[in-house]
């Protein structure tokens, strides 16, 4: 079906306004990294006289941007793998298995998206200083350790209800099929499942790194300089006599890089991962 004139002419008033909205923001971030300080702090200019690269280089030495980096990278990583191995089989239980309090397992698992995460703070404190407190050592609190499973928390919930619903779509008929040819339950899982599941699971993946990666609440009171992450290093660039802004959107657009290429890289599974579910 052809596109009606004026249909078209609506769809292009919505998107250009739409588009600048989105861009300008990312317009302003990349000429104030591209320009020296006294530029950006004084009067705003929509193309910078003079540009640098500066600002690139001294991200590095004025804040220990790669020992943040490094943190957010194990945190991140071990917190997605952690939360894909979990999910893969609490989801196959829940979508396979009928057993008592599957359902209320469920709805548990659920209703933990309901609450703000400002709620689960102080007791995740409190859990942490005890349990140092007993070990007479600091394990948890303060360490990279205690904010990965801090993470698990609230990954691990959605990544469980979202890859159970997909396994959901995927016909019962494979795993009878599997097991007929002998192969067990787990053999079913790993060499039938999980193949057929690829786009759930890397949707879960994403979504897991990318909610980790930018966490700002739980970072900022269950870390200390040795195990601080990049959403609350980039902070360390204000300090009490001056803001180095042209640094800190510099540091903004490299933190974002691993973002920006992964959803690029793996966008055509999360689409497919997020919708299979509710087309199936």
């Amino acid at each position: 079906m052809r596109e009606q004139l004026s249909f078209r002419i609506f769809r292009w008033v919505v998107l250009i306004p739409l588009g600048l909205f989105t861009l300008m923001p990312l317009y302003v971030m990349v000429t104030s990294a591209l320009k020296p300080l006294q530029d950006v702090q004084g009067a705003f200019e929509w193309w910078p006289s003079n540009l640098t690269l500066r600002p690139f280089v001294d991200i590095w030495s004025t804040v220990p941007l790669a020992q943040y980096f490094v943190n957010s990278l194990i945190v991140t990583t071990a917190a997605t793998v952690f939360s894909v191995i979990i999910a893969v089989f609490a989801s196959y239980a829940i979508s396979r298995y009928r057993f008592r309090g599957r359902g209320a397992f469920s709805g548990v698992v659920l209703s933990t998206q309901m609450f703000p995460g400002v709620l689960f703070l102080l007791p995740l404190f409190l859990v942490f200083v005890n349990i140092d407190k007993t070990l007479g050592f600091t394990f948890l609190y303060q360490t990279r350790l205690g904010l990965i499973v801090t993470y698990l928390t609230f990954t691990l919930p959605f990544s469980i209800w979202m890859l159970a619903s997909y396994l959901n779509g995927i016909p019962r008929d494979l795993d009878e099929s599997a097991q007929v040819d002998g192969a067990s339950a787990l053999g079913a899982l790993f060499r039938i499942i999980l193949p057929s599941a690829r786009p759930g699971i890397i949707a879960v993946a994403v979504y897991a790194f990318m909610t980790a990666w930018g966490e700002i609440l739980f970072a900022s009171q269950l870390t200390n300089s040795d195990s601080r992450t990049l959403s609350i290093g980039l902070q360390n660039y204000a300090t009490e006599t001056n803001v180095y802004w042209n640094q800190v959107m510099a540091a903004a657009l490299v933190v974002s890089v691993p973002i920006v290429a992964g959803f690029l890289i793996l966008q055509r599974y999360l689409v497919a991962g997020l919708t299979a579910g509710a087309v199936k």
